[in-house]
């Protein structure tokens, strides 16, 4: 008769603890040069973009007008008046009237700043440079504790699929304004001026920001369960796939090209620099 044998119970092993380091990280590497140059751009734009949307001025000369101060929806913007001085009719939403005497900037930059506060990707970035949680790989983060997107302001964050549809309205008022801007200072077609391709190229890249983004690949292609029975939606579906890869390079690229633009119309408005015309 064959004895059975019991297995032995494995030998306990002894807990080690966790080794207490008092340093934040062990990275000897320079891992706080990316968080540094990303917060001090994102920094950067906002100064520039503040002190911009408060000047209330030198934002219009014919027929370019800053994308900070598009649409104008103060009926005494300064394209009105001069529009006014030159004879011709200057298309004036006029939503807040004459009674605000403050820049209409401050009221137009709420949507876009909105959209891009709450992409995915300008998180993602600020939650690393700015609010340092956490600021690179290995890194300890300076919070004691993590409430998430729960609380305000972080909650506000709910906001990007709604700040997506009025962004997009935002990006066709700029992509008028690149159609304009094929016009001379007296208001005659089939000209094109160095301020033409600056405009044509901010609304095109605001378009390829728009287009990329998460929520647009979600609106897109989401909540599907066959793409065989949905062809037209899926071959979009494809195309913003592809341009969700290049999400990170065309929010920077946009990002700043945006602030470039409104410098150039600033320039040639104050007189500084003359907007030459190609033909």
């Amino acid at each position: 008769m064959a004895t059975t044998v019991e297995p032995s119970a494995p030998a306990p092993t002894a807990v080690r603890a966790r080794a207490a380091i008092s340093q934040r990280t062990l990275r000897n590497d320079r891992w706080w040069l990316n968080p540094a140059i990303t917060a001090g751009v994102l920094l950067s734009f906002v100064v520039y973009a503040t002190w911009a949307a408060f000047q209330n001025a030198d934002y219009f000369a014919r027929p370019l007008i800053s994308p900070f101060y598009s649409p104008c929806i103060a009926s005494v913007c300064e394209s009105a008046r001069q529009g006014a001085q030159h004879g011709v009719h200057v298309p004036t939403v006029g939503i807040i009237g004459t009674w605000w005497s403050i820049s209409p900037a401050l009221w137009i930059l709420i949507i876009p700043l909105t959209f891009r506060f709450s992409c995915y990707y300008y998180r993602k970035a600020y939650y690393r440079s700015i609010w340092m949680a956490p600021p690179a790989c290995a890194v300890g983060e300076p919070h004691s504790k993590y409430t998430g997107e729960t609380r305000l302001p972080l909650i506000m964050h709910n906001l990007h699929r709604y700040a997506f549809y009025a962004g997009l309205l935002l990006n066709m008022i700029l992509t008028y304004d690149a159609v304009v801007a094929f016009r001379d200072t007296h208001d005659r077609w089939g000209h094109m001026s160095v301020g033409t391709l600056v405009l044509v190229v901010n609304a095109v890249l605001l378009w390829l920001y728009s287009l990329s983004c998460h929520s647009c690949r979600h609106i897109v292609g989401g909540r599907l369960k066959h793409f065989s029975k949905h062809p037209v939606r899926y071959k979009a579906w494809g195309i913003v796939s592809k341009l969700n890869q290049k999400h990170m390079q065309f929010a920077w690229v946009s990002l700043i090209f945006v602030g470039l633009a409104d410098a150039y119309v600033r320039l040639v408005a104050s007189g500084t620099i003359h907007n030459p015309y190609i033909f």
